[in-house]
């Protein structure tokens, strides 16, 4: 049973979305305040965390920090506010999905579904890819990546986009392609999502993130992976 910590601090929110995804078979913890939800995070290992940005006692970017340092874990953002850069600053700190409020309780359970269902599509592939004579190792079953014999730290959201691409190399795939196949099709997010990811991936993997090899840009294509064998 996957475990959910939703971090809300609406009442009739926070009872709305644990009673959707308690009706679907989820364990789901719930927050009311950020720090709390600090805690569980610290007890529990949560297959996903639900966080609201506008918390009474501590920042949502603050605690998606403090997650995001110690844990992998997916986490979607909920927020109030709709401004293109308020919602890239949310994926710099290391979100996966964001909503902006209001929304539907049966919008959270389908994206929450579809996030489950792509990690057990996923989960089967076994896979140990290696490129650049070793520099870089993608290992699908651990979901683990290594770059120079170092673990590289990526969100769940940019191992996908780094799998999808990895799997694929010298295929240019658009932006619609990978939000498509990383966010799913229901995704109503921009195109700047995928960006955004990228540039942290490349951060993470790339010895110079303004000439990459590996994460390519194709100009008014989208992107595809160099790396070599």
């Amino acid at each position: 049973m996957n475990k959910i910590l939703i971090i809300e601090d609406e009442p009739s929110v926070l009872e709305a979305i644990s009673a959707y995804l308690a009706k679907e078979g989820y364990e789901v913890y719930t927050a009311e305040r950020g720090y709390k939800g600090l805690e569980y995070a610290e007890e529990i290992d949560f297959d996903l965390i639900i966080l609201d940005l506008m918390l009474p006692d501590i920042s949502g970017e603050e605690v998606c920090k403090r997650i995001r340092s110690k844990s992998n874990t997916y986490i979607f953002m909920l927020t109030a506010k709709s401004s293109l850069e308020e919602r890239i600053r949310g994926l710099d700190l290391g979100a996966d999905e964001y909503l902006v409020k209001p929304f539907s309780p049966r919008e959270i359970v389908a994206r929450v579904n579809a996030l489950f269902r792509r990690i057990k599509d996923d989960s089967g592939s076994g896979n140990v890819i290696s490129f650049n004579n070793g520099e870089l190792i993608i290992d699908h079953d651990k979901r683990e990546v290594r770059l120079k014999n170092e673990e590289v730290a990526l969100t769940p959201i940019e191992f996908d986009i780094l799998s999808i691409l990895s799997s694929n190399p010298g295929i240019v795939l658009t932006r619609e392609t990978l939000i498509d196949r990383v966010l799913g099709p229901d995704f109503e997010g921009v195109d700047r999502t995928i960006d955004v990811h990228i540039k942290n991936i490349r951060k993470k993997i790339e010895e110079d993130t303004k000439n990459p090899s590996y994460i390519v840009t194709v100009f008014k294509l989208g992107y595809k992976f160099g790396g070599g064998q």
